[in-house]
């Protein structure tokens, strides 16, 4: 009986054991991979593969990274084509701008490019997003347009109401609209898939670029002159929240599985954790003198950023805990496992008698 007792005294004590420690690691640990030099990475996005992806303005191709950090390249056909934001498609593959070649373009994980020629010229595509209806969206930054490409290639363009709002950012909204952040006009607009747009107005000087949707059913924007994170109900609701650093520049936003939202500060070499209730927390990255870019959640649910200074950088934040089971269960679990190993040592002692 003493074999067993022990026994089911450890099934008891390693679960307590997990519960106590369970939450502890709060501060993110950083991972930095090297790329090319003069590659100037810029967008990123999870991929369907289960790597990240990302553009490089300068260098003109478009990158996957594998979550431990190995690096391949693709060149795009156009020269200096000006890569932007690059999102995953319903189709399996990765959707990119290229804001100087004023086209779209869509990659496969194995490397193969397509590109679509945009109908207005000069429009600069900034920002893509996949939406609601599973189309792709972007914003045009010069010609004042949100714009919607199908995956065979049909393109809609749709004109913002406010004369130079300069629209940027852009996510799929929790109410089956598109949100986007007009940055000269300091306004958030909302789309419908129809191309039905309406505004609501910031504060002077917020500059809005960013935007996502936040775990709270709201959308949460950076604003890049104001040095806040914003926070709009999709009824037009406004709440912002300033930065405890002056200057900061917030620019990427993303939603984190740990329930809260993770955005760059691009001015401190800093990513930064704010709560639903508003609560903002900065964490130093390990290399300073960056110009740090988009920031999203990986396959491996890690966040990774981009680095002007030509670093891919990795950040793991904690995961929210695994429920613990009732003490209740654990006792009756360990107590039926110490009552069979009693069974079975008296068999075997019965069967060793006879």
């Amino acid at each position: 009986m003493r074999s067993s007792l022990s026994f089911g005294a450890l099934f008891i004590s390693v679960p307590l054991f997990i519960s106590c420690n369970i939450g502890l690691a709060q501060m993110p640990g950083f991972a930095q991979f090297p790329i090319a030099i003069g590659s100037l990475p810029n967008g990123i996005t999870s991929g369907p593969d289960g790597n990240l992806w990302f553009t490089e303005s300068i260098s003109n191709r478009i990158a996957k990274i594998t979550t431990s950090g190995l690096v391949s390249e693709f060149p795009i056909p156009t020269a200096n084509s000006g890569l932007g934001s690059i999102t995953q498609g319903p189709d399996g593959n990765l959707w990119f701008v290229e804001y100087a070649g004023n086209k779209l373009g869509k990659i496969t994980t194995a490397g193969v490019v397509t590109e679509y020629q945009l109908p207005t010229a000069m429009s600069y595509p900034i920002r893509i997003a996949l939406g609601p209806d599973n189309n792709l969206w972007f914003t045009e930054n010069l010609t004042n347009r949100v714009g919607r490409i199908t995956t065979s290639g049909v393109i809609n363009e749709f004109a913002i109401p406010t004369p130079g709002g300069t629209p940027l950012g852009i996510t799929a909204g929790p109410d089956g609209n598109l949100w986007f952040t007009e940055s000269a006009a300091n306004k958030i607009g909302r789309i419908t898939t129809s191309g039905s747009v309406v505004e609501f107005s910031l504060s002077n000087g917020s500059t809005p670029a960013e935007i996502t949707s936040g775990p709270d059913g709201n959308l949460w924007f950076t604003e890049a002159n104001g040095n806040r994170i914003g926070r709009i109900t999709t009824g037009g609701a406004l709440t912002e929240f300033s930065l405890p650093s002056l200057a900061a520049s917030p620019e990427g936003i993303t939603s984190a599985p740990d329930g809260n939202l993770w955005f760059t500060e691009g001015a401190r070499d800093s990513i930064a954790r704010i709560t639903i209730t508003g609560v903002i927390s900065e964490f130093a990255l390990p290399t300073p003198n960056n110009l740090l870019g988009p920031i999203v959640v990986g396959p491996d649910r890690n966040l990774w950023v981009t680095s002007s200074l030509n670093y891919i950088f990795r950040a793991t934040i904690a995961s929210p805990p695994l429920p613990t089971p009732a003490p209740s269960s654990l006792l009756l679990a360990a107590t039926a496992l110490a009552a069979l190993a009693g069974w079975y040592c008296w068999r075997v002692l019965r069967q060793h008698s006879a």
